[in-house]
């Protein structure tokens, strides 16, 4: 029996390949319905793709050791965020919470007891993200807790392309030549947290850490740097990965 693919090969030439592979050797359904669908090509113009904001409340930083306790979704795209299609899930965790994440997502005790388990609302979760391209605001959270628990419950794991909001505006005030000269110049790097990467494009302050308010404010986010530094016709490679 072929090894199943969890992980994206960093050899691999193309997301298609890899959702192709995935789809020939995917056991569980919903992950092989989920593949099948495919994904844009790389060439495709950013103004075309369907997206899905996502965003996540976690336990903690590390995979291994914490788990996902709530996750928001918005499918959009860049002339209209689709609110009325929006998906917000409580899950229980496989751990007990601790009290600096309840301070944190402020998801308590009581509202996770009667919550499903993420297998229960996996499928569904998969059908929204089908066929669309997931926008989150840090890559290693949704990306690397989905894979993880996905996992854990289905036996094979789940990796796909992303456009990562953090990594745009990182592009400019981490990265960049003037970036750069600031640093050099001992002044602090810009801040590139959800909060004041939307305060730069002049969008309004949102309530932070639930999980589909900041699945909005980053759908929000994107529109604003696709129509400040790139264009509808920008292709898709420019700013997945």
């Amino acid at each position: 029996m072929k090894p199943l693919l969890s992980r994206r090969p960093p050899e691999s030439p193309t997301w298609a390949e890899y959702f192709m592979a995935r789809r020939e050797q995917a056991r569980d359904t919903a992950l092989g319905r989920y593949f099948d669908v495919g994904v844009p090509t790389p060439e495709t113009p950013i103004g075309d793709v369907p997206m899905l904001a996502m965003d996540m409340e976690t336990t903690g930083l590390d995979e291994q050791r914490h788990a996902i306790v709530s996750i928001g979704v918005v499918p959009f795209d860049l002339k209209r965020i689709r609110l009325a299609e929006r998906r917000y899930w409580v899950v229980r965790p496989p751990r007990p919470l601790n009290e600096r994440s309840i301070t944190f997502h402020h998801i308590t005790h009581s509202e996770i007891e009667q919550a499903p388990d993420l297998d229960d609302v996996l499928d569904e979760l998969l059908a929204a993200m089908a066929g669309r391209i997931v926008v989150v605001h840090y890559r290693h959270i949704e990306r690397t807790f989905l894979n993880a628990a996905v996992k854990a419950r289905r036996g094979e794991g789940i990796h796909f392309p992303v456009i990562d909001t953090m990594s745009l505006e990182a592009r400019l005030h981490r990265q960049s030549w003037w970036a750069r000269l600031r640093r050099w110049l001992g002044r602090p790097p810009a801040s590139i947290r959800l909060p004041d990467s939307r305060t730069r494009y002049g969008l309004p302050p949102y309530q932070a850490h639930h999980a589909l308010i900041d699945a909005l404010s980053t759908a929000e986010l994107l529109q604003a740097q696709i129509a400040h530094r790139y264009s509808l016709e920008t292709p898709l490679r420019e700013v997945w990965s």
